[in-house]
C-alpha cells in the first residue's frame, strides 16, 4: 500500500492539494484502519502529506517533500518522470562527490584508504568478469567510503541517496551492458589519489566519473 500510494504521489498522478480520506484509502487498498494509519504516518514523515482534523490528508506541494529520502527517490525513479529525477540526482552528485573526494584525500584514515584500494581492485575484477550485480555492490560501497572519508557528516548522509541512484540506473537498464573500462580506471584513479593525498587529482577524477555517468544517462533518453 505504501509503495503504490507513495509512487502515485511521487509521480504526480495524485496532484498536490488532493485531499485523501482514511476510509477511502482503506477501501481502495483493502487495508485495515491500523495499516492505513501507518502508511499515512510514513508519508507524513517524508513530508508528502499533512493531516488536519476536519480537513483530511492533504498531498503537499513537491517543494515541501523530503527529497533526500531514499524511498521517495526509489518511487521517483520508478515513475513516469524518471529522466527529470535522474537529472536532479546527477546534479546533486556533481555538486557533492568531487568535493568529497578532495576532502577524503586530505582527511581519510589509513583504514579508509585501505578500503578504497581494496574496492578499486574488486571493481576491476568484477568488471572483467562482467558480474554487474557484484560490481554494483562494490560501486555503492566505494562511493559510501569516499563520502564518509571526507570527514563531513552531511556528505556521509548522502550515501543512501547515491546508492539509490546507482541501484535505480542498474534496475532500469540505464547502465552500460557491462562496466566500461574508462569508468573502472577513473575509480582506480580516485582511490589512488586519495591514498596518496593528492586532492586535486581525486577531485578531478571523481568529476570525470560524474561526467561519464551524466553522458551515459543522457544517451538513454535521446
Amino acid at each position: 500500500m505504501l509503495d503504490e500510494l507513495g509512487t502515485e504521489i511521487a509521480c504526480g498522478r495524485i496532484a498536490p492539494g488532493t485531499v485523501l480520506r482514511l476510509e477511502e484509502l482503506q477501501e481502495t487498498y483493502g487495508a485495515s484502519r491500523t495499516v492505513a494509519r501507518e502508511v499515512v504516518r510514513a508519508l507524513e514523515v517524508m513530508r508528502l502529506t499533512s493531516s488536519k482534523r476536519r480537513v483530511g490528508i492533504t498531498v503537499r506541494d513537491a517543494g515541501e517533500w523530503n527529497h533526500y529520502d531514499p524511498q521517495l527517490i526509489r518511487w521517483q525513479l520508478d515513475g513516469d518522470h524518471r529522466a527529470a529525477a535522474l537529472r536532479m540526482l546527477m546534479e546533486l552528485r556533481w555538486a557533492v562527490e568531487p568535493s568529497a573526494a578532495r576532502f577524503a584525500a586530505l582527511r581519510a584514515t589509513p583504514e579508509e584508504r585501505g578500503k578504497l584500494r581494496a574496492l578499486a581492485t574488486r571493481l576491476r575484477t568484477t568488471a572483467k568478469d562482467k558480474d554487474l550485480e557484484t560490481f554494483l555492490d562494490h560501486d555503492i560501497a566505494f562511493h559510501h567510503v569516499v563520502l564518509g572519508a571526507s570527514g563531513n557528516p552531511m556528505f556521509r548522509q548522502l550515501s543512501e541517496v547515491v546508492a539509490e541512484v546507482l541501484t535505480g540506473r542498474t534496475e532500469h537498464g540505464l547502465m552500460p551492458a557491462e562496466p566500461q573500462p574508462e569508468a573502472v580506471a577513473l575509480h582506480v584513479a580516485v582511490a589512488s589519489a586519495i591514498d596518496t593525498g593528492d586532492a586535486d587529482t581525486a577531485e578531478r577524477a571523481m568529476r570525470d566519473i560524474m561526467v561519464q555517468a551524466r553522458d551515459e544517462v543522457a544517451e538513454q533518453f535521446e
